[in-house]
């Protein structure tokens, strides 16, 4: 279709009560500057149920405007639902660029919405521009296993999608007084027309406890942690700095700890005050998914070590009598 607008939209996930999920309140930082770029608004678009405080939260962090569509049939995510109502706004507004955190919703909207409006997507996005030579948004995702970065552009087709990792940006500052225009859409899906339905919820073990995309201080485990019992002195140090317990794929895949933990292309994009890579070599999966952190402190017995190329501070030795020596050294500072 063509676009009817200048503007870029960006989704506000919800939880099944209603609230919304970080990662469209991180879309909507850059979604700013790209829809000032494009010479258009910045819209969110909140689905769900009872969906009052998304809103609220939508507004707060700088859209222009907010379209909402509430209704029963959107408290629990269902493609049918959730693109039926999605691909009616787009065909009624027409915007030139749509934004979509790529989390297990994303990932199964946005194929769906973009064959159904002829249109391209670029999945699992780590970094968005706007190219000013072609008016098109620049697309910037790991490719061939996380070896290479492709940018790729949508020039022929419209509206222009993309899926962005949580945790690749940080929120915007929150303003309460921000006051956008807000839609109300009377759209409804016929319960015929939903092919599934939530049964039950089956937590993955320790995953309720661990929030790596918004933690603070992360203190990362690697190959170099050497097994299960090298991650008891990892969360030791996580614990008594207040932080959550990441780990390389190289440590997942070995079974030493959940997949919770893993950050990386594969795994969680975070971006924490203070990441500390311990026993990490730093390949680029890896990278990939923390470069974005504040402050990056590197643990590792090898010099040579491609970590210590992105780290802010590098300490070359062996974690085993590093990390034992900082855990003292904090204690004794808090007395």
């Amino acid at each position: 279709m063509e676009a009817l607008t200048r503007d870029l939209w960006v989704l506000i996930e919800t939880t099944d009560e209603g609230k919304a999920r970080n990662v469209g309140l991180e879309l909507l930082n850059p979604g700013r500057r790209l829809a000032d770029a494009q010479g258009g608004a910045l819209v969110a678009v909140v689905i769900g149920s009872n969906t009052e405080d998304a809103v609220k939260e939508a507004a707060a962090y700088g859209a222009d405007r907010i379209l909402v569509v509430d209704g029963p049939e959107f408290q629990h995510y269902t493609t049918e639902a959730y693109t039926d109502a999605m691909y009616a706004l787009v065909q009624k507004y027409g915007p030139l660029t749509m934004m979509i955190g790529a989390t297990n919703v994303g990932r199964d909207m946005g194929p769906r919405l973009s064959c159904r409006l002829k249109t391209g997507l670029t999945a699992d996005c780590t970094a968005v521009d706007y190219d000013e030579e072609s008016g098109n948004i620049a697309w910037t995702r790991p490719t061939f296993g996380g070896n290479l970065l492709a940018v790729i552009m949508c020039p022929n087709h419209r509206p222009q999608i993309g899926t962005v990792r949580p945790g690749v940006f940080k929120k915007g500052d929150r303003n309460p007084d921000n006051h956008p225009e807000i839609i109300r859409e009377d759209i409804h899906v016929k319960p015929e027309n939903i092919r599934t339905r939530l049964v039950e919820i089956l937590a993955e073990a320790g995953a309720g406890s661990v929030n790596l995309e918004n933690a603070e201080i992360i203190v990362s485990g690697g190959r170099g942690v050497g097994g299960p019992k090298g991650f008891e002195l990892i969360k030791e140090l996580a614990d008594l700095l207040g932080g959550e317990v990441g780990a390389s794929r190289a440590a997942v895949d070995s079974d030493w700890i959940g997949h919770v933990h893993q950050v990386g292309q594969t795994g969680k994009t975070v971006g924490p005050r203070l990441y500390i890579a311990c026993g990490i070599s730093g390949a680029i999966q890896h990278v990939a998914g923390m470069s974005g952190s504040d402050i990056i402190v590197a643990i590792n017995k090898d010099p040579d070590a491609p970590i210590f190329n992105i780290a802010d501070y590098g300490i070359v030795g062996d974690l085993f009598t590093v990390i034992p020596a900082l855990i003292r050294e904090i204690k004794e500072s808090r007395g």
